[in-house]
Formats: structure tokens, sequence, C-alpha cells
């Protein structure tokens, strides 16, 4: 199926509904109070891009009179009255949720294995040249909008070594769905915007092509197709097409893929068009959000009214000269009133609200316990408890919702990562004549979020070893998560050579309980002395 030909409301309007929720999620995420206002309550709109502005809906209810509508009913949507400065302020919760989730999977690069040498040297290679840091960036923006799409990039002028994957956010997609898989995907952006003149450039993904198009329109509509050469960002592409706007990849495999952050998705489980779609983090969190903005803001306000105040006659003040009214020796603490019928007889009034701190904080720390509970985490994870020196074992019994999560998202990342390699590993076949690389599936295993310190796990194969439930080589993984196959191999050589025989062992054990001392010429077993 080719790109269209032009014409036509774009995004699609089947996606509306999608892209409107991806909106809001990446106001949230954005952690920009002028993103929430424009969304919620229409204010601040130049924080949007045209294109994204003509995505929100407007809403009249929620400019000053409205008192209807469901926006208008947030925080976030009341619109702040003329004539006064804005005071709302916004906690970047949702972007450290984000954070949290893409570091749970992470924080440590994944281990990609083979069966086949030169190919795990490839891979072993990708991780070298910082994978694991586009993976944080994916899963970061997987877990706030809901899913995240990665492609097979390839450039021989840039990256002369092969291709690379790179990031493709789910706002900027139209996914094509057979049963639950992804069979075609057109990514899309704006690359030039003048006034109502928007210029689009559009990239689909089928099996074996890729096609790239330039569209010249407007917010809504997608326009006419014109030449790819028409922009400088775009006609490099235009020397890579082979057939009209199609560059073929010579690989079978789609050259881009979608990890859901969680399934199912329940708000659009009943929409076609996205019901395969993953659900975000903040996905029913929005309102509780909202409201952990409404009591800092109040707390702020405590902060602002609650300033020391001495209420004083006019007359009480210095006289400053003709022209030039009155004076206090500290500004900052005195208020002039005007006294009725023109008496001066009053005394100073000291006037000082109260700053509620305990009680906003307390009210804080609940919606923030909610908001991080029902996006899947424990507060621990969040530093809750404080700098405290605990064992790994205690950190992930305390985030043990945490760690559910993660294996939770893990699940979808294994085999949606090992697919992407392996179409990466086709691509580096095909096109940069790599014939040591076979185009088989890594297997995908994800590194311990909470690394045990060293001195446990010793003791761990200590005790292991002790009790002979564990060889040489097993013995070197635990103490070892981090090394890769060869490295295990030649460390268990080293401790064979060195041990030499079985008499070299001091914590060698035969069956019958007793246990050889090093140096015995005889190497006669000595009764163990418990």
């Amino acid at each position: 199926m080719p790109l269209p030909d032009g014409g036509g409301e774009w995004p699609p309007p089947v996606h509306a509904p999608v892209l409107d929720k991806m909106t809001e999620w990446s106001a949230w995420y954005s952690g920009d109070a002028n993103q929430l206002s424009v969304y919620y309550g229409g204010e601040n709109a130049d924080a949007f891009d045209s294109v994204s502005r003509a995505r929100i809906i407007n809403r009249p209810s929620q400019y000053r009179g409205g008192v209807v509508g469901k926006l208008a009913r947030w925080w976030w949507g009341q619109p702040t009255p003329q004539g006064d400065r804005r005071t709302k302020i916004h906690l970047p919760l949702a972007g450290d949720i984000a954070a949290v989730s893409s570091r749970l999977l992470f924080s440590e690069p994944p281990t990609l294995a083979v069966d086949h040498a030169p190919t795990q040297a490839w891979l072993d290679e990708l991780v070298e040249n910082g994978i694991r840091a586009d993976l944080l960036e994916a899963a970061e923006v997987c877990a706030a909008l809901g899913g995240v799409y990665l492609r097979t990039v390839w450039d021989e002028e840039i990256r002369p070594e092969g291709p690379w994957l790179s990031a493709v956010h789910a706002d900027a997609a139209i996914p094509e769905w057979r049963w639950n898989v992804l069979r075609a995907v057109t990514f899309w952006r704006v690359v030039a915007e003048d006034g109502k003149r928007v210029i689009r450039h559009l990239e689909r993904h089928e099996p074996g092509a890729i096609f790239h198009g330039l569209y010249e329109g407007d917010c809504d509509d997608l326009g006419r197709k014109i030449p790819l050469t028409e922009l400088p960002e775009t006609a490099d592409i235009a020397e890579s097409l082979t057939d009209g706007d199609m560059i073929e990849t010579k690989v079978k495999s789609l050259t881009a893929g979608y990890c859901p952050n969680i399934r199912p998705n329940r708000v659009w489980r009943a929409l076609p068009a996205a019901a395969n779609l993953g659900r975000s983090d903040y996905s029913g969190v929005e309102s509780f959000m909202d409201s952990i903005d409404e009591v800092y803001a109040s707390l702020m306000r405590d902060v602002r009214i609650g300033k020391g105040r001495l209420i004083a006659p006019s007359s009480y003040l210095e006289d400053l000269g003709p022209g030039r009214g009155a004076g206090w020796i500290d500004r900052e603490v005195y208020e002039a009133v005007e006294m009725l019928g023109g008496s001066d007889r009053m005394e100073l009034q000291a006037h000082q609200f109260a700053i509620r701190v305990a009680d906003h904080l307390m009210a804080i720390e609940h919606l923030q316990n909610r908001i991080v509970s029902m996006a899947g985490y424990a507060s621990q994870t969040f530093g809750e408890t404080g700098d405290v020196a605990v064992t790994a074992t205690e950190v992930k019994a305390r985030e043990r919702k945490s760690m559910t999560t993660r294996d939770q998202k893990a699940q979808y990342w294994g085999p949606f990562l090992g697919a992407r390699l392996q179409n990466l590993a086709e691509v580096a076949r095909m096109h940069f004549e790599r014939e040591d690389i076979e185009p088989v599936r890594p297997r995908v295993m994800f590194g311990d979020s909470v690394s045990e310190d060293l001195l446990s796990l010793a003791q761990t194969a200590a005790a292991l070893r002790q009790a002979e439930a564990a060889s040489t080589k097993v013995l070197v993984t635990l103490v070892h998560p981090d090394w890769d196959e060869t490295q295990i191999d030649e460390e268990t050589e080293r401790i064979r050579e060195e041990r030499g025989s079985i008499v070299g062992d001091p914590f060698a054990i035969r069956p019958d309980g007793a246990t050889i001392q090093p140096g015995d010429p005889d190497e006669e077993p000595v009764e163990d002395a418990a």
C-alpha cells in the first residue's frame, strides 16, 4: 500500500482520540506548566506548535464565565482571572515515573546472547557503542506514551560501520495491525512551518520496502505531494530512492517494530485502530496528578499570604515631602490604612496568617503514594524511606511492587528487542556486506536493577561450595553477573589451574564427610573437627 497522493485530514480521523490522549500524557510528561495550561485550559497556546494545538479540542467552557464541561472541573482547567498573575505550579512527578521505569529496565545493559561467535562479537560491539543509551530513551518514552517504536536506520556516510536502532515516539506514528501483529506503520514529522503552511514528511515501513513522501498542507490537511528535493532535510533521501518513492530494504521482515508499555489498554480496548497499543503509566492517575499540583499551589499561597504585617494609620508614616508620600523604617512589615473620620487613634496591630505546612505536606505525601502505587511502583523506589544502607535483598523485598512491574514490562521488551536486533543483523548483512553475521534472534537477558554487594555474593558462593551445590562455573557466574560467557570460561579455567588437583582445595569434601587438607602428601582424608 503506497503513501497517500495528498489531500485529506491528517492525522487520520480514526486516530484522533488516540493522539488527543497522547497529547495529554505528553503534557504531563513534559513537566511544563504551559503545556498543561494549553491542554486543559486553552491558556499559553504558544507552548505547543500549531499542529499540536490543532489536535486539542476547542473547549469554550474553559474560559471566563464557563461553568460546565469535563475539563473545566480540573484544577489545570480553571483559567486565571483577568488581572491576576498566574500562581499555578507543577510538580513533575510524571517525568520521574517514566525515568524510574526506564532505569528499572536498563540501568544495567541487557545481556544479548547467540550461539554464533561472530554474531556474538557484533552484538557485544553494539552494547559497547551505546545501544543502552538508546534503550533508556525508548523505555522512558514508552512508559509515558504507552508504547514506543524502534526502526532500523542505516546511512553509510554517517555511520559506515553499520545500521542502528532509532526510537520514534508513539504520537508520531500511524500503525496498521493484522490480528495483534504490526504489519505496517507510517511515521510523520513536521519539517517546516510558516503560518498556516505546514510541510510534513511521511515515512512508511512495509515488509521489504520503506516509502518516503513530502506534503505541503496546513494544520489539519495533509495537502499536496511535493518532491523530496524541495527541502534540504529530505533531499538526501531522494538520492536513495530506487523505485518512485520507495527504498528497497532487501529483507523480508519489517524494519520497524512497536513495543507496548503494558497491555491491555483500558481506554482503547474497543477501538480497533488502537486496541493493540499499550497503556501509559499515567493512565487513570491524571486527576491525582492534577490534585497534587493544586495542593502544592495551595501551600505556596499560604506562604505568600502568611507574611507578617503591621497595620498602622497612614498618619504614623514618615512624610517624604510634597508629592512623595510617606515611608516607614521597614516597608516589608507595615500596611497603611486610612482611618474613618480622619481619626488616627489606633494602636499598631500585628497580623500573621498560619502557614499550614504539615497539613499540606501530609496531603501531598498521600497523593504521591497513591499516584506511584496506581502507576505500578513502590514508594521506596522514589526514595521515600531515605538513604539507609540496606542489602540488595532487602531493597527487593521493600520494592516488590516495582520489581513485579519491571518483570511485567520485560515480558514485552525481551521478544521485541530480540526481533529488532535480528532485523538489524539482516540489514547489516545485506547492505554492509557483513557475511559473518547470522541473522538469528538473540536471547535477551535483563540485568539486575539492584546489584548485590561483592561480600554478599562471596558469602553465598562459599556456602554453595561448602554444600557442594554448585560448580565452579556457576559460582563464577554468580559472583560476576556482568561477565559474558567467554570471561566466565576463562576465569573458571584459571581457578582450576590455580587449585590444581582436588588436594589443593580447602573446601573439598569427600562423600564420607572428611575434609582433604592441602599439602597432605598422602592425600588421606582428615575427619572434620565439627
